[in-house]
């Protein structure tokens, strides 16, 4: 079971490339998120629709595609190809860390006509019809409008998909390209960290590292959206502190000498689907300038560090996240751990 997902900009004639690329490759089926988005106009009321200014924002809709794609191929088995524009990187690592959790490889192709040629093939785009009579414009302006957007992603694109130049090639020539890119190897599977989504509660060790100005580590993970501490899960018959340290040594490249200070205890109720479970967070103690300046970023599980205070991690980390930090943080301060339960202080 394997996924092509075909990205680019809106108009780049993704779905046109789908259809003819399930022709040339056996087993192969054809699934556009675009159906998810459309059914979600059904399902959550216009209230909450009209928060957002596209579906790819709704959360649920992230994790429907996930879930959809996964449905699929246990049904179906094969080649799921997938034509679907994803300009913001932590989207496509959302996305793409849901699939790796299932073990599903992902061929990641970017179409890339020249911009001169994408503004003439969205002038000349056929739109269905809509009753309001201004579906052709609406469709048309959207398109020219996340040209920018598009242009703003292509450094992390080209860096992470395998460019297709289409600007002279029908549909039928970029997949063929496609296919052959893919049967050589020459767009290869994403390199991304497969971490196994948890099937019940898990206790989870996080550590904090200090720099000599007193602020604290966050990583950015590539296989889901948002800021975290160092830190993982807890595997099976591992003391958490433990845990806490492997899991700094195989994100960053540091060894801890000595066994880091639990600050604090946070139960973290079930929401689904997700399933909750301990959260400890350590004080692995402080880095000299040395290092700091040795942090590595190694494989392809974080994206980026940085160290930030905490007023600059409140813009980073999720709310239930945050206070988890904030009381982390008291509790350095006074000498003694605290018991949370979803960010809260208890006892």
């Amino acid at each position: 079971m394997v996924i092509v997902w075909i990205n680019g900009a809106f108009g780049a004639g993704k779905t046109a490339t789908a259809r003819e690329l399930i022709e040339l490759i056996p087993n192969s089926t054809l699934f556009d998120p675009e159906v998810v988005g459309g059914a979600l106009t059904h399902l959550l009321p216009a209230k909450h629709l009209a928060e957002v200014g596209d579906f790819q924002d709704l959360p649920i809709w992230r994790r429907l595609v996930v879930d959809t794609a996964a449905a699929m191929l246990a049904e179906l088995g094969g080649v799921l190809v997938v034509p679907m524009t994803l300009l913001r990187q932590e989207y496509r690592d959302e996305i793409f860390g849901g699939l790796a959790a299932r073990r599903i490889p992902v061929h990641h192709v970017l179409l890339a006509p020249a911009e001169t040629i994408l503004r003439e093939r969205i002038a000349g785009r056929e739109v269905p019809p809509e009753p309001d009579g201004e579906g052709e414009t609406r469709v048309r302006q959207w398109s020219y409008d996340h040209i920018e957007p598009y242009r703003a992603a292509l450094g992390w694109l080209t860096a992470d998909a395998h460019p297709v130049d289409t600007s002279a090639l029908t549909p039928y020539d970029t997949a063929v390209r496609i296919a052959d890119a893919v049967r050589a190897g020459d767009a290869p599977v994403c390199d991304i960290v497969q971490t196994p989504e948890p099937t019940a509660e898990t206790v989870a060790a996080g550590v904090l590292l200090f720099d000599e100005h007193d602020r604290f580590l966050l990583v950015d993970p590539t296989y889901k959206a948002g800021w975290e501490f160092p830190g993982g899960v807890v595997e099976a018959g591992e003391a958490p502190a433990r845990a806490g340290m492997r899991e700094v040594t195989e994100e960053t490249g540091l060894v801890l000498d000595e066994v880091p200070t639990l600050l604090v205890i946070d139960w973290e109720s079930p929401a689904p689907p997700g399933y909750g479970g301990l959260r400890l967070l350590f004080d692995g103690g402080r880095l000299d300038e040395q290092a700091a300046r040795g942090l590595l970023l190694p494989g392809p599980e974080l994206r980026e560090w940085r160290f930030v205070t905490e007023q600059e991690a409140a813009d980073l980390l999720p709310p239930v996240r945050y206070e988890r930090l904030r009381w982390a943080l008291r509790a350095r301060e006074r000498g003694a751990a605290l018991y949370l339960e979803a960010g809260i202080p208890l006892g």
